[in-house]
């Protein structure tokens, strides 16, 4: 059924065409948007709850700015679908987040009226600061918002920022858009300020009563209203927890009520006026408009499709996951060992970490949206004695590289790296696809790096990985785990594979969720008459020398399989070692994903895609072997 679009939603069609609406009917607008936001991201997926909650503010940015011509820049970019609403991309809806169609997230291919491409989060304020300055090198007149979380805040990266914005001599507006969570439930010192500041009315309590009494007065009221004014940061000093904002050198205007419309517009307009950075504090409620988002805000971040009706989920089996498996062997393994510790980087529930948090409470610790914090965190724990085990997904662990590479390898730091989401993610992607993990650990000495075949390895790797004296990483992928080829009872032997079957002149060497692949690669190639011998990797650094060697000796075509990119990934290190090693180099051929940001879809249409399904992998064995054989 075709759904209708409100009366109001239905005039919106172009940019700015918001500003045509009767202001005395916004509130019916936000119904609207909220409406279709419901049903829409009900069919397709996606990221309901933090869209909810910024309807109004994104309505009040629009009626203040001038688009394409002014900018906004949107942390993270997950709360950005009334933004394309308002910007004419209604019929995008229909294909949001599938593949060839409009993507989740701002996208300047989309759209002028998205000012930058973002997928992670607290680089809003350095991205928008950057913009501001390239506008007054140019004397340009355009206005630069940054549309930044409370989570999102506690990234050093947002503070860096604002350090540096302290001193800009012209506007920048910093709208700080506070629902009280990222994904999960805000944590740290920054989430306490900020709900310190929400709670405490004496300020804005005092300040209006003072102003109305005065202006109440005959002429002398309103000019000591106006010269009082120029004191306020006497009178917020002396009520505002901490003025930080305002210490650190930028002017801060709040808090005010993120669903109210005309008062952010006010609030806005006057920011733009001054010639400095302002922070816009903006309360909002995530989920807002739809009561099982508001319930539930952490379930319906990021939703699969669902019914509108209720909220429940169509067709939603438990499945095992890999992250399930991983969170209940790590609980196991915290019981029985006092000095296991789980770190989350705001994520204990995608990471699977929140079991570890209810058993073991007092040996969880979640620093928030900081991941180089996290790997920093760890290594002091680990130079002291402590097992600790780091979860966070694929992409945002390229955040701390710097921090995995310094203060882990170089002095052998035995800590833990968890890597969830390895591999193609699907709906968000280029931001999120966790295709880079293998390259960038591989890169870097005094690491090991492994991947399960299936859920039983998974489990023996974490007791090997928590054991083990330096820095160790074990990759796994999203959704579904696998539960072929049999429970593994064994012990994991340091930089051992295994051969999973023996035949013919051709070697599949696969890595974690290839080794699936590779099985059925093996099936297809053997009704076509080419059997294969198919070897499970299991460490992807060190590589199993012994191994490569011996099936050198006895195989004339060797395949390396694997879920990401071939630059610096295991197929390059295989490939290098025959080089460096072998007089006579047999035949190889790499497969992995090509070196290049991959767009979102879903995973299986992806994989055709790229060439890394089974069907896929096995044309190309067949084509590769005769022109190798011509």
């Amino acid at each position: 059924m075709e759904l209708k679009l409100g009366k109001l939603l239905d005039q919106i069609n172009e940019p700015n065409d918001i500003k045509k609406i009767d202001p005395n009917d916004y509130k019916i607008l936000a119904k609207e948007i909220r409406k279709f936001l419901v049903q829409k991201i009900s069919m397709t997926g996606g990221h309901l709850a933090s869209n909810l909650g910024a309807v109004e503010l994104t309505m009040a940015l629009h009626l203040c700015l001038d688009l394409p011509n002014d900018h906004i820049v949107w942390d993270v970019g997950h709360q950005s679908y009334t933004h394309k609403l308002l910007t004419g991309r209604k019929a995008g809806f229909d294909t949001l987040r599938q593949f060839g169609g409009m993507s989740g997230f701002p996208k300047r291919s989309e759209s002028d009226c998205d000012a930058f491409d973002t997928g992670h989060s607290s680089t809003s304020i350095s991205l928008a600061l950057g913009m501001a300055k390239a506008r007054d090198l140019q004397n340009e007149k355009s206005k630069v918002f940054a549309v930044i979380g409370d989570g999102a805040l506690s990234g050093g990266m947002a503070f860096e920022a604002l350090n540096n914005a302290a001193r800009l001599k012209s506007n920048l507006v910093i709208v700080l858009n506070d629902n009280q969570m990222s994904i999960s439930k805000n944590v740290g010192g920054m989430s306490n300020y900020l709900g310190n500041i929400r709670t405490s009315t004496n300020y804005t309590e005092l300040k209006e009563d003072v102003e109305n009494r005065l202006r109440s007065m005959s002429h002398i009221g309103n000019a000591l209203a106006d010269h009082i004014k120029g004191a306020k940061d006497i009178v917020k000093r002396l009520f505002v927890p901490g003025m930080l904002f305002e210490d650190m050198g930028i002017t801060y205007i709040g808090p005010i009520d993120g669903h109210d419309v005309k008062q952010m517009v006010n609030a806005f307009e006057n920011a733009s006026k001054l010639q400095k950075a302002v922070i816009v504090h903006v309360c909002t409620k995530k989920g807002k408009g739809y009561l099982p988002a508001e319930n539930d805000p952490s379930a319906f971040h990021g939703v699969a499709p669902f019914k509108p009706s209720d909220g429940s989920f169509k067709n939603k089996e438990k499945q095992l996951t890999y992250t399930s498996v991983f969170s209940k062997k790590l609980v196991e393994l915290a019981d029985n060992d006092e000095k296991i510790v789980a770190i989350s980087a705001a994520m204990p529930s995608g990471t699977g970490l929140s079991a570890m948090a209810a058993k073991h409470p007092d040996r969880f610790f979640d620093v928030g949206i900081a991941e180089e914090h996290a790997v920093t965190f760890a290594a002091g724990m680990a130079a002291s004695g402590i097992k600790p085990v780091v979860a966070i997904y694929s992409t945002f662990f390229q955040r701390a590289y710097d921090q995995i590479l310094h203060d882990v390898c170089i002095g052998k730091i035995p800590v833990v790296f968890a890597v969830d989401r390895a591999g193609l993610v699907g709906s968000d992607g280029e931001t999120h696809q966790g295709i880079f993990d293998i390259s960038y650990f591989n890169s870097m000495p005094n690491m090991t790096l492994m991947a399960p075949k299936n859920v039983w390895e998974l489990e023996k790797m974490l007791e090997f990985a928590v054991d083990f004296d330096g820095p160790i990483a074990v990759r796994y992928p999203r959704g579904k785990a696998y539960t072929g080829l049999g429970e593994f009872t064994q012990d994991i032997e340091y930089g051992k594979s295994e051969v999973i079957s023996n035949g013919g002149d051709t070697a599949l060497i696969a890595v974690g969720s290839m080794v699936e692949t590779a099985q059925e690669t093996g099936k297809i190639l053997n009704d076509r008459g080419i059997n294969v011998t198919i070897i499970n990797a299991r460490f992807i650094k060190p590589l199993d020398e012994k191994m490569l060697s011996e099936i050198a000796d006895t195989h004339q075509f060797i395949v390396t399989m694997e879920e990401g990119v071939l630059t610096g990934g295991f197929g390059q290190s295989v490939s290098h070692w025959y080089q460096e090693n072998t007089e006579k180099m047999p035949a190889i051929k790499n497969i992995a994903l090509p070196d290049k940001f991959i767009e979102h879809g879903s995973v299986g249409l992806l994989k055709k895609k790229y060439g890394i399904d089974a069907l896929g992998i096995a044309e190309k064995i067949v084509d590769w072997r005769n022109h190798e054989r011509a």
